[in-house]
């Protein structure tokens, strides 16, 4: 997570006088842009931006892997393609840009190719292994087995509702060798910590005579770590006597010091046979739970050899991702000192039948070589509040005063002409003058902050006279500018990705030439992507007000026109909040501006068309006129002070605030939000002045907003037909979303996560309150679910005349598939004790539950095979859902692309069910999760995300603008700092985010009426 400084410590003032109550938070930072969600008034689809934040890694392997992806919620890593669409709001696809990449891959430069669909004139024949109807076979048996309360649900049948399609998928079958493998564990001494010293040791341990003598030479594979997988059992003991040498040092250098000594030491650990993963793959029921992760594991290593050989000029980031310099896709600039370079994930993946290799495309940040002053500098001017320290930690230089390289540590907080020590034969000296007198270089920037590249003790250098070296994955936090940036290069539609991977990617990857050590193990890939069935489910009947129903067209969107909300809200004592920001340009003038009267009169007259109940009485109109931006105020605390008095001075407190924004300072948006969610109580919605004012596409404008004044006043936009929630309201039902959000790069160590549980409280499904809390840093398992399920619980039980649901299916994003079993065995039992809390010694009250784990951070893509079953653009249709071929052998999932994709390649859902006491069968739970991604109330057209999941994701977002200041790296208690470690430091940073939260208020850090809305959207 990202955030900015926050609140300043009991600064912000006391209760107001005559206003209503509640101490503003002195400032704090936001998250993107508050711009009303895309579509309604017209079909028009709106342009995608991101979830914001920087989410890390890629899920990666079977069961695990890191992470990843381009999210919202700083979770690390890098893009993944193109934007896709998860609809609503922010248009952008959830795990960000994820599927296409722009430049092609094929010397396009930045131009996107044109949509399509892949390989149309080619045959497209089902694999046999799905077609011969074994897997139902395999399905009746698993009616014999019996399940412990800790063991996945196995798949209970296939889904056959909807149109039957063909699929490529980007998975490549790859031929499992007969084995056994031979699994060694290596070990340096002395101990080398850094992964640029162990690639090194291992590259010159391959040089060695030792080496070849032992006959690994093309027959071994290995992590440049510790793990390393031999095609033969080697001889033990195993050394190999290393003398190191740095790849930069030449033939003067070398001389000059004696070569340091490693010693590596290969000791065997077991044999790994592949015959039972075989078995597995087969659906033999009593390989059911067999680890498989062994093999998987030492394929991946197999197949990293190649593209991440010592020699071959690739980078491999994080653990299955891997870039390698071509004029087919050369870096593009990002601005701001860093450049987007294009690459391709590989990860072994297990499937009915047959082991395959999931390949992706990939985009990342790189720093762009050159001087570093010049390069820091860029990124500097890039943003108002970019920070060096987060440019420049971790990147590697070499001097031109001396040509040593080095590691930067930190940036120093004094310049050149500041500094002063003691030099031999100088005497005290600033550093300006000790480069001029010592190696005569005059400084070009002797005010730029100097760059800290020693190790225990400080070495203060000038950034001038460094250079960033080539090649270095940019691990930071990127700015929103990047961001942006990074969004035109990743997307591409889905054609011109496929083409990248069957041609650029097989081959970087080496997966078409069979190179050592693959041809050594009896590895083997083909060349074809895997082609399995899919359908596409039709979409849901979407009433409005007396059973209206709205036209569903070939994108999963509709318009409002001529449609009034399912349930209209009152409004009333509402008010607008006018931002003035020095952007004369779109501002209102004040609040006397006609312009502003005449637009707030066409504002109001939509809400009224749209069903809401709209007092005559005219809304209290204040203007706040902010303090300009100064650099010691990054995160414009005095602005939201400004704001703060504002609304203090309003006589009566509103139900609701219309903010009317002077431009997309995230600063502003997020210090608004915390202000009036944390401390006053009050709802707002944002919009910009250039955009409500303009003329153009003003009435869909107007729609947008009301559309979010509806939600947030206890409304419900649309819901399902009668048929599509007969299954729902058979018996009373809530729908519960589970989220959870981590600090990511360029926080406050110690910055705690947030976790967020939204549910239903009604028979419509169509009003979501959330419950939030603050947790251990990085903590994945949500450590308060037992109180929050009981808050939801409750307001459920008050909305239904003190009936309870007897059924509740549960959502639960951003959990990874290494961490199933740890949803069952933290999560479920903490579920279940809150339904305990409301048992009777007359009555206990256990309802039904089903859990389904929602993924988006993952690397599966389908491609149609035929035009007449794709969008315009070359990718599936919306609806399309995918249970066989590429999903688990015996537990029950499935893909599902719900929405429709704006630009680049879309990504589905994978929905893994982990509980079922409910008993859904497949067409049914893919039929809801369908049916349910029309109901997100912020738009009007199918999102990718199932609803209630996607709505805990934003109710998360919503929580981190409340602790902002530490997101952004700025603690109150040390200053801008990232670094540090100590248990008394995590409950300093964990006090810190508690008061910004207002905890001693409320632990959920929203209360009065708020909390019982949807204020988050």
């Amino acid at each position: 997570m990202q955030r900015g400084r926050g609140q300043d410590r009991g600064r912000g003032g006391g209760p107001p006088r005559g206003g209503f109550r509640g101490g503003p938070p002195g400032g704090s930072s936001g998250r993107g842009s508050p711009a009303p969600s895309t579509t309604s008034y017209s079909s028009r689809d709106g342009a995608p931006s991101d979830r914001g934040g920087y989410r890390g890694g890629d899920r990666g392997g079977f069961r695990g892997g890191d992470r990843g992806g381009f999210r919202g919620s700083d979770r690390g890593g890098g893009f993944r393609g193109g934007p896709g669409d998860r609809g609503g709001f922010r248009g952008g696809d959830r795990g960000g840009f994820r599927g296409g990449e722009r430049g092609a891959y094929g010397g396009r430069g930045r131009g996107r190719g044109s949509g399509g669909v892949f390989a149309p004139n080619q045959p497209a024949d089902i694999d046999a292994r799905i077609t011969d109807n074994s897997q139902d076979a395999l399905i009746a048996s698993f009616r014999s087995l019996r399940l412990s309360d800790n063991e996945l649900p196995s798949r209970p049948g296939f889904g056959s509702v909807g149109q039957p399609i063909k699929l490529r998928a980007n998975f490549f079958p790859i031929k499992v060798p007969k084995g056994p493998l031979y699994e060694y564990d290596v070990a340096l001494n002395p101990a080398a910590n850094n992964r640029r010293l162990k690639r090194r040791i291992f590259q010159l341990a391959e040089e060695t005579t030792e080496w070849k003598a032992a006959g690994l030479t093309g027959k071994v594979a290995h992590d440049r770590s510790a793990k390393l997988i031999s095609a033969v059992k080697l001889p033990q003991p195993l050394e190999i006597n290393i003398a190191y040498t740095d790849e930069a040092d030449n033939g003067d250098e070398q001389k000059k010091r004696e070569p340091k000594q490693y010693l590596m030491k290969i000791r065997y650990i077991q044999p790994i046979e592949t015959q039972g993963l075989t078995n597995y793959l087969e659906g033999h029921p009593q390989y059911r739970g067999y680890d498989i992760m062994p093999v998987i594991n030492a394929l991946n290593v197999i197949l990293a050899m190649h593209p991440n050989r010592a020699l071959g000029g690739g980078v491999m980031v994080g653990r299955n991702k891997f870039f390698h310099p071509s004029p087919m896709a050369r870096p593009v600039p990002l601005g701001g000192g860093l450049e987007a370079w294009r690459g391709f994930y590989s990860s072994v993946r297990p499937a009915w039948k047959q082991l395959m290799v999931n390949v992706n495309v990939c985009t990342t940040a790189f720093y762009t070589p050159g001087n570093l002053a010049e390069r820091l500098m860029e990124f500097m001017n890039a943003s108002y509040g970019a920070r060096p320290a987060a440019f420049v930690r971790g990147v590697r230089i070499r001097t031109t005063h001396l040509g040593y390289r080095k590691t930067v540590k930190t940036v120093a907080k004094v310049n050149a002409r500041q500094h002063k020590f003691t030099a031999e034969g100088l005497g005290e000296v600033t550093v300006e003058e000790y480069f001029a007198r010592k190696y005569d270089i005059v400084l070009r920037y002797p005010d730029l902050p100097l760059i800290d590249v020693g190790g225990q003790k400080t070495n203060y250098l000038p950034a001038e006279v460094c250079i960033i070296l080539e090649n270095q994955p940019f691990r930071g936090k990127l700015l929103d500018e990047h961001t942006a940036a990074m969004i035109t290069v990743a997307c591409q539609p889905p054609n011109v990705n496929a083409e990248a991977i069957v041609n650029r990617g097989l081959h970087e990857l080496g997966f078409t030439q069979t190179p050592p050590p693959l041809n050594a193990f009896g590895v083997s890939i083909g060349n074809e992507m895997a082609v399995v069935p899919g359908r596409i489910l039709p979409p849901p009947a979407v009433r409005y007000q007396d059973g209206a129903q709205s036209n569903i067209d070939e994108k999963a969107s509709w318009n409002l026109r001529g449609l009034r909300f399912a349930v209209g809200a009152l409004l009333e004592k509402w008010a607008v909040l006018l931002i003035q920001d020095g952007n004369r340009r779109d501002e209102f003038t004040g609040p006397h501006d006609p312009e502003l009267q005449r637009n707030l009169a066409g504002f109001s007259d939509m809400c009224k068309r749209s069903g809401m109940s709209v007092d005559p009485a005219k809304p209290t109109i204040v203007a706040a006129q902010l303090p300009p931006k100064r650099p010691e105020d990054p995160l414009r605390k005095s602005a939201i002070q400004t704001i703060s008095a504002t609304l203090r001075g309003i006589k009566s407190k509103p139900k609701i605030v219309l903010v009317i924004l002077s431009n997309g300072d995230r600063h502003i948006y997020s210090g608004l939000k915390h202000l009036c969610d944390v401390y006053l109580d009050v709802a707002t919605v944002c919009v910009h002045a250039a955009k409500f004012r303009k003329d153009k596409g003003q009435m869909q404008y107007f729609a947008n907003v009301a559309l979010k004044f509806n939600i947030k006043l206890g409304g419900v936009n649309h819901e399902l037909g009668e048929q599509n929630m007969a299954w729902l309201n058979k018996e009373p039902t809530m729908l519960v979303g589970m989220d959870v959000t981590h600090p990511g790069a360029g926080t406050v160590r110690g910055t705690p996560s947030i976790a967020a549980v939204v549910a239903s409280i009604d028979h419509r499904m169509g009003q979501y309150p959330a419950s939030l809390r603050l947790q251990q840093s990085k903590k994945e398992m949500i450590s308060e679910l037992q109180a929050m399920m009981e808050e939801r619980l409750l307001a459920f039980k008050a909305r239904n005349n003190n009936t309870l649901p007897t059924r509740v299916l549960v959502y639960r994003d951003g959990v990874s598939e290494g961490q199933f079993a740890i949803v069952l065995n933290e999560e479920m039992p903490q579920m279940k004790a809150a339904f305990a809390r409301f048992s009777t010694p007359q009555k206990p009250y256990n309802p039904k539950l089903t859990i389904v784990i929602c993924g988006k951070r993952h690397h599966t893509r389908f491609f149609p095979t035929d035009a007449s079953h794709a969008a315009g653009d070359g990718n599936p249709k919306p609806g399309t859902v995918v249970d066989r071929g590429v999903t688990a052998v015996y537990e029950y999932d499935f893909f599902l692309q719900a929405h429709g994709g704006l630009q680049g390649t879309t990504r589905p859902t994978h929905y893994y069910v982990v509980r079922d006491e409910i008993g859904i069968g497949a067409d049914q739970l893919q039929g809801l999760t369908n049916d349910v991604s029309y109901t997100f109330a912020r738009a009007t057209k199918a999102v990718s995300l199932v609803s209630p999941a996607y709505y805990a994701d934003l109710a998360c977002e919503r929580g981190r603008c409340y602790i902002i200041s530490l997101l952004q790296g700025i603690s109150d208690s040390g200053g801008t700092t990232t670094s540090g470690s100590g248990r008394g430091e995590y409950e300093d940073v964990m006090k810190e985010a508690k008061r910004l939260w207002h905890f001693d208020k409320s632990p959920n850090a929203v209360w009065g009426t708020l909390k019982d809305t949807m204020f988050y959207l």
